[in-house]
Order: structure tokens, then C-alpha cells, then sequence
């Protein structure tokens, strides 16, 4: 999930018996009772995000199409040109991997330069963490 309820709704309890006239003071004093949370989303704003392998495609798409009945309004599914949740295409991954220019970072990767200091390229290269 890309988004999360923060946003506090309110709501001013009217009421509508008789005699509710000399209770109510209208709208004196008006913030309301907290009533629920939701989130505020913009056009074209992700909601979901999913991250998995090819042979599980169309099964994601359908998951996500079941799921946008679930929201108010219209969703799109958009599947992505990039590697995961990484910042890079498939094809610049798949080369800048087999060149051994990327490290992972949990979700992510980091990208390593082919310059910089001496100490820094040994310790990434003693490090099993990287790709």
C-alpha cells in the first residue's frame, strides 16, 4: 500500500427530536466528533504497488482488478518498464548487474561507480552482499 488514513473526518451531531432547539447551539463550537480516517489521494497519485516475477503476471493484474472494486472511483493497472521497485529499466538492470555495478539495499539496489576512493572499491569487493 502506497497511501495510509491520517486524514481525520469530523462530524457535528445534529439533533432532530423535538425540542432539540434549546440543546443545539447550530454552528457555535462546530469541530465535530472524530468519525474515521481517510486518505487523501490525487489523480493519477499510486495507491498500490506490487512487486513480482513474470510467471505470476497475469495473476497479479487480476488481483489488482479485483481489488480496484474496492476503491471509490476509477483505477488504473499500469505495469511497469522497471526492475522491481528499483529506479532502472529491466535491460540497464540486467547490464549493469552482469557488470557488477550494482549492490542490493533491502528492496533496492545502489549503484557503484567505476571511480571514487580505493579503500571504498575493497570493501565492496570483500562484501558478499552485493550482486
Amino acid at each position: 500500500m502506497r497511501l495510509h488514513p491520517f486524514h481525520v473526518i469530523r462530524i457535528n451531531k445534529m439533533l432532530s427530536c423535538a425540542g432539540a432547539d434549546r440543546l443545539q447551539t447550530g454552528m457555535r463550537g462546530a469541530f465535530g466528533k472524530p468519525q474515521g480516517t481517510v486518505a487523501r489521494v490525487r489523480i493519477g497519485q499510486p495507491i498500490m504497488s506490487v512487486r513480482s516475477s513474470d510467471r505470476w503476471k497475469a495473476q497479479v493484474i487480476e488481483a489488482l482488478r479485483r481489488a480496484k472494486f474496492k476503491f471509490p472511483g476509477r483505477q488504473k493497472i499500469y505495469v511497469s518498464k522497471k526492475w522491481g521497485f528499483t529506479k532502472y529499466e529491466r535491460e540497464e538492470f540486467e547490464k549493469l548487474r552482469s557488470d557488477g555495478r550494482l549492490a542490493y539495499d533491502g528492496c533496492n539496489v545502489k549503484y557503484r561507480p567505476e571511480h571514487g576512493p580505493l579503500d571504498a572499491w575493497r570493501k565492496f569487493q570483500t562484501d558478499p552482499a552485493n550482486i
